[in-house]
């Protein structure tokens, strides 16, 4: 089973969203940042490297977030809360990043696996009590 992870990075209260490039079916479309997890990588090294890769940023993985979604192909999406350890994220491979508070979830085309877990992104960003 391939598994892809993301990260549900968060800094002041809001997560960072990332607006697809390509391919042309999803381009425009908002995700989590994150890849395929290689052979010989734990699922956190994977985020850590896809992190750098794709935000130029270093990250710290914490928990998981939500459960497994299924994707097309056989492949699993995973995701975990992430912090930012160094660095200001820039869209290295992406349109645009956006920072988007609980109230702002819903005002971004998110691809469909991402916008699964919505509920529990929602819950991530909002405070206890």
């Amino acid at each position: 089973m391939t598994v892809i992870v993301g990260a549900a990075v968060v800094r002041d209260g809001a997560l960072l969203a990332q607006q697809r490039a390509w391919p042309a079916d999803h381009a425009g479309q908002w995700e989590l940042p994150g890849g395929r997890v290689e052979p010989g990588e734990t699922e956190g090294v994977a985020l850590y490297r896809e992190c750098q890769e794709e935000l130029d940023v270093d990250i710290l993985v914490g928990a998981r977030v939500g459960q497994d979604i299924a994707l097309p192909g056989g492949k699993v999406l995973r995701i975990y809360a992430a912090s930012l350890l160094s660095g200001e994220p820039r869209p290295v491979e992406h349109k645009a990043l956006r920072w988007l508070t609980p109230d702002d979830l819903a005002d971004v085309d998110w691809l469909p696996a991402d916008r699964e877990l919505l509920p529990d992104l929602r819950l991530l960003l909002t405070p206890p009590g």
